[in-house]
């Protein structure tokens, strides 16, 4: 049965939740193309025509596992400050370790209150230091602020810094500022593989490698933030930055294969961001339904294989959302 408005379009498994698909229709810091608030609704409606057959798997999705579609952010606050904690108590009730929780977006600037949200995971027990964030994308999102504005989403991978996160790996980046670019030197908890670098016709494939190498030997829980303009313009002409030279679509996959892969690592939560619904053709919007239905099965796949575990016995009829004024207490 198809049921419109859930993710691949899959009925619901009464009150237990595996996997959730989380929308967050955010854009207020977008400094170029616009559209990334209808991102979320549009990944939803192209994912109904994704083939639900997952060789990985062997089977059709969701093989057996329960994905609930929640309703989307309500996009309340009076301020960019206001927002941000909007965001962030939305999606802190299913960082309770019990599901596996994907965020839809929505501009890049989710990334800190999504990081706010994860420290009450028990994996990291408020200790940010504990978590890696591995990030696709074309920009560095490094920036101490832009046009004035410090939560920009040019500035989404400092602020989650700015909150304590241990370890940042980047790959795709091709458009930056000369102070990221001298962070990037200066900073022990950032690696960045250039796409330069990655998708250079002599030496990239070496290169590549040892990107997927590095990805093997992470340990400890793990955020994977696919931006989705970390791949070829060509591909998501339609997100808000589009930039030539990105990766490839089965880069990216490769990308979380090898992550879900590592023996040490655990992935708790993943985003895919800057989604911008295209008019002419469906092809953005269906590229992210396509790449977050690879993340959901290769949660199911490390699932089954023992490489992630059930850490409460939760579910989503006994979460309470939470109030937290973080970002207005930092703000002011």
């Amino acid at each position: 049965m198809f049921v419109d408005g859930n993710f691949l379009g899959l009925p619901e498994n009464g009150d237990l939740v595996d996997i959730v698909i989380l929308q967050i229709p955010y854009e207020l810091t977008t400094s170029y193309g616009q559209g990334t608030a209808q991102g979320p609704e549009s990944c939803i409606i192209a994912s109904g025509q994704v083939e639900l057959y997952e060789p990985l798997l062997g089977n059709d999705l969701p093989k057996g596992n329960a994905i609930h579609t929640n309703q989307p952010w309500d996009g309340e606050g009076n301020s960019l400050l206001q927002q941000l904690d909007g965001i962030s108590n939305y999606l802190q009730p299913w960082y309770a370790g019990d599901c596996f929780p994907i965020s839809l977006g929505g501009e890049h600037g989710i990334l800190p209150p999504l990081v706010n949200a994860a420290k009450s995971h028990p994996l990291i027990c408020n200790d940010l230091s504990n978590l890696t964030i591995v990030q696709i994308d074309a920009h560095a999102d490094l920036r101490s602020q832009l046009d004035g504005e410090v939560y920009s989403h040019a500035c989404a991978a400092s602020r989650s810094l700015d909150l304590g996160v241990g370890k940042l790996l980047q790959v795709g980046i091709r458009a930056y500022s000369q102070e990221e670019h001298q962070t990037i030197l200066s900073d022990d908890r950032i690696t960045t593989f250039f796409a330069r670098d990655t998708q250079n016709h002599s030496t990239g494939r070496e290169v590549w490698q040892q990107w997927l190498d590095t990805l093997s030997q992470l340990e400890g829980p793990i955020h994977l933030s696919i931006d989705i303009d970390g791949l070829d313009g060509s591909i998501v002409p339609a997100t808000g930055t589009p930039v030539p030279g990105g990766l490839s679509y089965w880069q990216v996959v490769e990308t979380i294969e090898a992550l879900f892969k590592a023996q040490k690592a655990i992935v708790i939560s993943a985003d895919v961001n800057e989604i911008v619904p295209q008019q002419d053709s469906p092809l953005t919007q269906f590229t992210a339904a396509m790449l977050t239905t690879k993340i959901v099965a290769h949660h199911i796949n490390a699932k089954e294989s023992g490489r992630w575990n059930s850490l409460t016995q939760q579910n989503g009829k006994n979460r309470m959302i939470g109030t937290s004024k973080f970002f207005q207490e930092e703000g002011n």
